[in-house]
Formats: structure tokens, C-alpha cells, sequence
């Protein structure tokens, strides 16, 4: 019985897994995002440099998940790591929006044309508030 609760849990997450993982190659590779990255930040000569960061890091996430591995790290490097992340989330962002011209549909979708700054500005203070609630209230 025990055996067979084994096998199903491996079938699930290896069925799991490998959706997910299609989906994020399709969102990588379909919608050109790496690419749209370079081209924001200027820095076509570090494309390939983009794409290997991308699949070490996927890969090293993964090795991350399944070990019990831990950092002792200072507060210092913790908060430059996060800088990291917060750049990079930012710039996906920023390319999905203008793959996907985000923007101006919801615009002309909630008849505020004229006034996209301020959608803009309203949606990148909800993002902020959104955070710090979110770390000041619940991670402490």
C-alpha cells in the first residue's frame, strides 16, 4: 500500500512539475521575454548572459526545493539578495505590460484614456502598500 501511495505521489509531481515547467518556457519563450528584457535595459551584448542566468537559476531554485541546504547569511547580503529579486520582478513586469500592451487596454477598458499616469501611479502605490502591509503585518 505504502509502495503504491510512493508511486502515486511521484507520478503527480512529476506530471506537476513538468506542466509547470512547460508553461514557464512558454511564457519565456512565446511572449520573447528575455529578449524584451535586453532591449529595456540597453544591454544586447549580455543576451546569452540573460538566458544562462535564467535556466542556473531555475535550476538551482529546484536543487533548493527538494534539500534541506540552508544559508547563514547577514542581514547585509539578505537585503542585496532582495534588491536582486526586486529588480528583476520589476523588469519582467515591465516587459510582460509591453508585450502585452497591459496598459493601454485597461486604459480604454475603464475609460481613463486621458489620465494612464495616473493608473499607472495608482497601480505602482497598491503594488508598494500591497508589500509592506504584507511584510510589516505578516512576516515581522
Amino acid at each position: 500500500m505504502i509502495m503504491i501511495n510512493h508511486s502515486i505521489d511521484i507520478v503527480v509531481g512529476l506530471g506537476s512539475g513538468l506542466v509547470v515547467g512547460t508553461g514557464f518556457v512558454a511564457f519565456i519563450t512565446v511572449l520573447g521575454i528575455i529578449p524584451r528584457l535586453v532591449q529595456l535595459s540597453k544591454s544586447k551584448k549580455f543576451l546569452h548572459i540573460f538566458e544562462r542566468a535564467v535556466v542556473i537559476g531555475v535550476m538551482f531554485g529546484t536543487y533548493l526545493s527538494f534539500t534541506p541546504f540552508h544559508f547563514r547569511i547577514s542581514y547585509i547580503f539578505i537585503s542585496i539578495w532582495g534588491l536582486f529579486h526586486g529588480v528583476f520582478i520589476g523588469l519582467l513586469a515591465a516587459a510582460l505590460t509591453e508585450v502585452l500592451n497591459v496598459f493601454p487596454i485597461l486604459a480604454k477598458r475603464i475609460k481613463v484614456d486621458q489620465q494612464i499616469i495616473w493608473l499607472m501611479l495608482a497601480i505602482v502605490l497598491g503594488k508598494i502598500g500591497g508589500s509592506l502591509f504584507q511584510w510589516l503585518v505578516f512576516v515581522k
